[in-house]
Order: C-alpha cells, then sequence, then structure tokens
C-alpha cells in the first residue's frame, strides 16, 4: 500500500452565534453550521494507533468554536480567522475546505441557508523556501 493524501473531516458542527450586519443578527444571533475538510498528513497514524501522531479533532474544535462566539459583521471574516488561527496552532496542517452556513439568514428567502466556503493553503513552507532561497542566493554573491 503506498500513502497519497489524508483528510480529517468535521462535519455538521452546529452553533448559535451572533455575526451579521444587521443589529438584530447581532442581538439575538442566528443558527450556523460549518464543516471543515483538513489535509494532514496521517500516514504514521495508520500503524502507530497514537493521538499524538494525528490531528486531534477536539482541538480542532475549540478553536474553531472559540472563534465562531467572537461576533463579526461577516462569515468572510470568521472563515478566515479560523484558518489562521488553525495555522498557527496546527503548522503540519497543508490544507482547509471551510464551509460556514448561517442556517436562517435574513434575506426573505425561503432556503437551507447562506454562507461561505473557502479553500486555504498554508504557505508557511512556501515562506520558508522562499527566505532559503533567498540566503542561498546572497551567500553566493
Amino acid at each position: 500500500m503506498k500513502y497519497l493524501s489524508s483528510y480529517i473531516h468535521l462535519t455538521d458542527l452546529r452553533f448559535h452565534a451572533y455575526h451579521g450586519v444587521l443589529p438584530q443578527e447581532r442581538a439575538t444571533g442566528n443558527d450556523y453550521r460549518v464543516d471543515l475538510r483538513i489535509k494532514y498528513n496521517i500516514e504514521k497514524a495508520m500503524t502507530s494507533d497514537e493521538l499524538f501522531d494525528t490531528l486531534d479533532y477536539s482541538e480542532v474544535f475549540k478553536v474553531v468554536a472559540q472563534e465562531m462566539y467572537v461576533p463579526s459583521q461577516l462569515v468572510e471574516r470568521v472563515a478566515g480567522r479560523i484558518g489562521e488561527r488553525l495555522f498557527r496552532r496546527f503548522p503540519t496542517i497543508e490544507a482547509i475546505d471551510l464551509k460556514i452556513l448561517k442556517l436562517n439568514p435574513p434575506m426573505g428567502a425561503d432556503c437551507g441557508g447562506a454562507g461561505v466556503e473557502v479553500h486555504l493553503k498554508n504557505d508557511i513552507l512556501d515562506k520558508l523556501s522562499e527566505k532559503a532561497a533567498d540566503a542561498t542566493e546572497k551567500d553566493n554573491k
């Protein structure tokens, strides 16, 4: 068997939070659903059966919950904060697909929700490679 890639999923996380542009949204809140698909190398955990060889779902959930409970006007900003915090807290996360859905948006429509979906890549390794390339170039001069 050859390992190719792996993802960790947290789906249908539900929150009552206070995001929105309208004053009523900030006062009464709304129900939200969050889905995460996290690209993360679990190859070692596949054989070790040890929690420290993988991404602890409960720790990921704590980060998401903390950010969901910080009021924002836009769910776009909430998504950005969740991505920033997860990459900082777990630098070996390669990428995140994140969906935040406001279940009862105040737009006069009978719908299943409205929200955002973002696909984020951890660029820490790219930045380190760039710095190493710059240092090598300076050394060669």
